[in-house]
């Protein structure tokens, strides 16, 4: 976002101009501007986002469009470290009316997901990743989707200050290699996903070939997807499927996909 718009977000969103002096103070002191102004735009809506609340980056519309692609109205879906609901509220827009669940383990972005997710009828939960879903749920997953932490530990401390200083940890920092909370979703996926459910999970394209692999030990039929517009990768995991009924591409848009 340039100066220019995020200096129109403000001066729209506030009521006075000593309040609009505040804002850019905290700006310059690098506070997201989502933050400041209390809502995001991702896939055309308004998402609340409330202070140290994750901000939903326009990157991960394109884990919304392959999470659309595969869910069907009446479908079970599943939101691992949901954050502020932004993907779950997006699907249910576009597919329609789901049974949707979403869980995150920081209690400010769960308050923000109660807000953003009332309109679809979701059920949202703080905990740790599987942990406070409920039971009647193993094995009736159609779609399970994460955009879990996959930022390695080490490299924290190179990200923007926006990101580092405001902006949960448990959001961001994925591990020594940035993919221990992937592997803790895949191992347990199968508890969870009804026979050919899907699991899709954002990374990045350097960590597509590890995440895959991760799959692959799990024995899911998987692969990797990626755009150029959006600069994006979604690895996707199939189980009890054969790579036969696999697509091995997706048409238009930049979008490529191979399997593994």
């Amino acid at each position: 976002m340039f100066a220019d718009d995020e200096a129109g977000l403000l001066c729209a969103a506030a009521r006075t101009p000593s309040e609009f002096d505040a804002m850019v103070a905290r700006r310059v002191g690098g506070v997201p501007v989502e933050q400041i102004v209390g809502w995001a735009r991702f896939c055309g809506a308004r998402i609340t986002v409330g202070p140290g609340v994750f901000v939903p980056r326009p990157r991960t519309e394109f884990l919304v469009h392959q999470a659309i692609a595969v869910t069907r109205p009446g479908a079970v879906v599943v939101d691992l470290c949901c954050g502020s609901g932004a993907v779950g509220a997006a699907v249910a827009a576009a597919v329609g009316p789901i049974e949707l669940h979403a869980v995150d383990i920081d209690d400010a972005a769960v308050t923000c997901a109660r807000c953003n997710l009332a309109a679809a009828g979701a059920q949202v939960y703080a905990g740790d990743l599987y942990g406070p879903l409920p039971v009647r749920l193993q094995r009736r997953v159609d779609v399970l989707i994460a955009n879990a932490p996959y930022v390695p530990t080490g490299d924290i401390a190179l990200m923007p200050r926006e990101s580092r200083l405001h902006e949960s940890l448990a959001a961001l920092d994925g591990g020594a290699d940035g993919l221990d909370v992937q592997r803790r979703i895949v191992a347990e996926a199968h508890r969870w996903l009804r026979p050919t459910g899907q699991l899709l999970l954002e990374t990045s394209e350097h960590q597509s070939r590890r995440t895959a692999d991760i799959f692959r030990t799990a024995h899911m039929t998987t692969r990797v997807v990626s755009s150029k517009e959006y600069e994006a990768t979604v690895v996707i995991g199939t189980a009890g499927r054969s790579q036969g009924d696999v697509p091995a591409a997706l048409a238009g848009g930049g979008v490529t996909a191979r399997l593994i």
